[in-house]
């Protein structure tokens, strides 16, 4: 493919909460076995775009580590690549990303020593599969100067978390707001965009000179009625998880075997990072109804409606209901968890009793973990 990618990864929401605490957004467990950021590099790769810049800021550890090797997205090539690139001070500068914008022009110089007439810049912290070849080549027949992504929301409710546009006719951009109070239209911006690489540079590096950091108020809004802005309309399945609540229900979405096989058992594949654990095991007793058991789990309870992470043990006469158990979280014996969310490295004492009422509640135990 012709075009490089860039993957915006550095950001926190605190819509996440307690979630955020440890880790990215783009970090964040999905579907049992993955993480938020393998769902946009499967997507990179799948459409063959070979060299991709991935930007960290905020709580980057876990996912450093993530993304320590690119092979496992088959990034792993003598042209090309998996870059990862974090704020560094330097003669120069020594902020802090302060906006996208800002992260692309701390980082020009990955663009600038490519070769590839276009760039794909996506967010991590979205749940979706897509063919880059198709948004460019649609890209390159409207003649657009940039691409936007867009579908029809969800939920009327949480618009304000979007940037929301409104198109003519001819699916050009006339209106462009970002995060409205009152959105005058239900048709969102899904933070993928295309535009060639060296109108990318000149965008950038004006913002630079004017003090402006935000890739979407910045160079979107403001350019709307310069350049020809375009919108691409999906229907396929889309979700943002930058809130404690969309994240929730994007894992229980993977509970429906539609979407399973939409994701696991459709071409093209999901990918990432494999651990070397052994399958699931349910012990004599265990009961499992409609759940996601991910490998090196212990079984020896009763779990409905729930995705259970890696490396995790739920202990004799367990409960757990429509909840979330993140990686290695020991829960022990005569538990009871409902509309939960439990974070990873966790132990929950013996004879507990967890419920949401009324909302999603988070769980930390951060307990010594006694094990018999």
């Amino acid at each position: 493919m012709r075009a490089i990618g860039i993957v915006l990864a550095g950001g926190s929401s605190h819509r996440m909460k307690e979630l955020v605490s440890r880790r990215a957004v783009a970090a964040m467990p999905v579907a049992g076995s993955y993480r938020s950021i393998d769902f946009v590099l499967s997507n990179m790769s799948n459409s063959h775009i070979q060299k991709v810049g991935v930007f960290t800021q905020y709580n980057a550890g876990s996912l450093n580590e993530h993304l320590s090797s690119s092979k496992w997205w088959d990034f792993g090539r003598k042209q090309g690549g998996l870059f990862v690139f974090t704020p560094a001070v330097t003669a120069e500068n020594n902020f802090w990303y302060r906006g996208t914008a800002d992260a692309i022009f701390q980082n020009l110089s990955f663009l600038k020593n490519s070769h590839e007439p276009y760039v794909v810049i996506a967010s991590a912290d979205c749940i979706y599969k897509m063919d880059y070849n198709k948004l460019l080549e649609y890209h390159i027949n409207k003649k657009a100067d940039i691409t936007v992504v867009c579908r029809d929301a969800d939920d009327l409710r949480d618009i304000d978390r979007f940037g929301t546009i409104k198109m003519n006719e001819e699916y050009r951009i006339e209106e462009f707001e970002e995060k409205p109070v009152v959105a005058k239209t239900s048709t969102i911006s899904c933070g993928i965009y295309v535009i060639r690489r060296r109108a990318l540079i000149e965008m950038i590096e004006k913002c630079a000179s004017e003090d402006r950091y935000d890739f979407v108020r910045d160079v979107l809004i403001r350019m709307k009625d310069i350049k020809k802005i375009y919108g691409y309309k999906i229907s396929e399945y889309w979700r943002n998880i930058a809130s404690l609540e969309d994240y929730f229900y994007t894992n229980m979405d993977f509970l429906k075997p539609e979407i399973r096989n939409y994701f696991f058992k459709q071409y093209p594949d999901i990918y990432s990072k494999v651990d070397d654990l052994p399958p699931a095991k349910y012990n004599v007793g265990a009961q499992v109804r409609n759940c996601l058991i991910s490998s090196g789990t212990i079984v020896n309870g009763v779990i409905e409606d729930s995705v259970i992470f890696k490396e995790t043990y739920i202990g004799n006469n367990c409960v757990i209901k429509n909840s979330i158990i993140l990686n290695d979280v020991y829960i022990g014996d005569n538990s009871y968890i409902e509309n939960c969310i439990v974070e990873s490295h966790g132990t929950v004492r013996a004879n507990s009793y967890y419920k949401g009422e009324g909302a999603i509640r988070v769980v930390i135990e951060d307990n010594d973990r006694f094990i018999m």
